[in-house]
């Protein structure tokens, strides 16, 4: 006697989480500037599933609710729906009123899209439709000063801009100027007000910031030093605190040398931040305390390929991904981080120029449409 249906539904395995990769590239003879990967989770290997007409797709983000990515491109932004296999559909495109940007972030609400400009120095901020597309401009403020470093032509050089986890606060990493400027987000009008400075080492550069889960710890990377400053966060109730409690270094970085940190990035359950080195061509993984927040080196290992200037911690934290942005490749590598191993992971993946990466997890509705595809 066959199974019912009641059976059949009662025996039902889930299906396994699918990821699709998103790799955002210069465009320099091909206008595809978003290449679309599906991820193998077995294997830590990538395969082409398609690519996105854009100019120069410096950097892209996923919306909160996983719903929308936002690229860079020139002179604006480009917003995206996120189809259920993955693929993406155009919403529109949007000015930032100046240089192509080259960082973006939205805010936990999903309602407004931080832009950063490296070459003129200006935080822009734009206001999210509830389709996904992006809105007009709601504040642009433009830093100003002198810096220190003679190959930062002296000015502000704006790398990113992200969010503090209870949505007040955007922390704006200046290289050009050595310091962190912290911009309270009037959520009403989409308006910032400069309220604190995090004041780096000088000609230390800072460029890439990320959070711990709970957002307590602050992460900041130091590109010209190779170094990574820990702060403790929190609100008083009027207005933000920051103590900095751990300096580590990535690499010792002796004056003269041809080093610089790339990237910045957590593992996806928060256990490891990872961050890459130019120059020296290497990735290195430090381990994260959840409570403390401090950071404990594990590995230091070359990416066999020519300025990683962004790598990925597969789920799992059994594979890495590195993009080399001058070889022109993805090199893939097995991991055995508490042993601080790394291993590569069959041949490179070709692709021209790349930037940033970023793992998507589909989420449960789309990957029971694709299932009954």
């Amino acid at each position: 006697m066959g199974e019912t249906k009641k059976d059949k539904k009662k025996t039902q395995v889930k299906p396994a989480d699918k990821y699709v990769a998103y790799i955002s590239t210069y465009t320099m003879g091909d206008n595809h500037g978003i290449k679309i990967y599906d991820v193998n989770m077995e294997t830590g290997r990538f395969s082409e599933k398609d690519e996105v007409e854009i100019s120069n797709s410096s950097y892209v983000t996923v919306s909160h609710n996983g719903k929308y990515l936002y690229s860079i491109t020139d002179l604006g932004v480009e917003s995206y729906k996120i189809a259920p296999d993955g693929t993406l559909d155009l919403i529109n495109f949007a000015p930032i009123n100046g240089m192509r940007g080259c960082y973006l972030a939205t805010d936990y609400s999903d309602r407004y899209l931080m832009v950063a400009g490296y070459h003129d120095g200006k935080l822009t901020v734009l206001h999210l439709k509830d389709n996904g597309g992006v809105g007009k401009i709601t504040d642009e403020v433009f830093h100003k000063g002198l810096g220190s470093m003679a190959d930062r032509n002296f000015r502000p050089h704006i790398a990113s801009a992200r969010m503090t986890h209870d949505n007040r606060y955007i922390l704006v990493a200046d290289q050009g100027m050595d310091h962190v400027n912290v911009y309270e987000l009037n959520h009403d009008n989409g308006k910032v007000k400069l309220v604190d400075i995090i004041r780096c080492e000088l000609e230390s550069s800072p460029r890439q910031i990320k959070l711990s889960k709970d957002g307590r710890f602050i992460y900041i990377c130091l590109e010209a030093t190779c170094k990574i400053d820990v702060y403790e966060y929190n609100f008083d109730g009027k207005e933000p605190h920051f103590e900095k409690i751990q300096t580590v270094d990535v690499i010792r970085n002796e004056r003269g040398t041809n080093c610089a940190i790339s990237a910045l990035s957590f593992s996806p359950d928060y256990k490891y931040i990872l961050t890459t080195v130019a120059g020296d061509n290497s990735v290195a993984i430090f381990s994260a305390d959840e409570k403390t927040g401090l950071l404990e080196k594990k590995l230091l290992l070359p990416v066999s390929g020519d300025y990683p200037k962004d790598a990925e911690i597969l789920p799992g934290n059994k594979f890495l991904v590195s993009l080399n942005h001058e070889s022109n490749e993805m090199s893939f590598f097995k991991l055995d981080i508490e042993n601080g191993q790394m291993v590569m992971n069959g041949g490179f993946v070709h692709v021209n120029t790349p930037n940033c990466i970023l793992i998507h997890k589909l989420d449960d509705d789309n990957r029971e449409i694709l299932e009954n595809q």
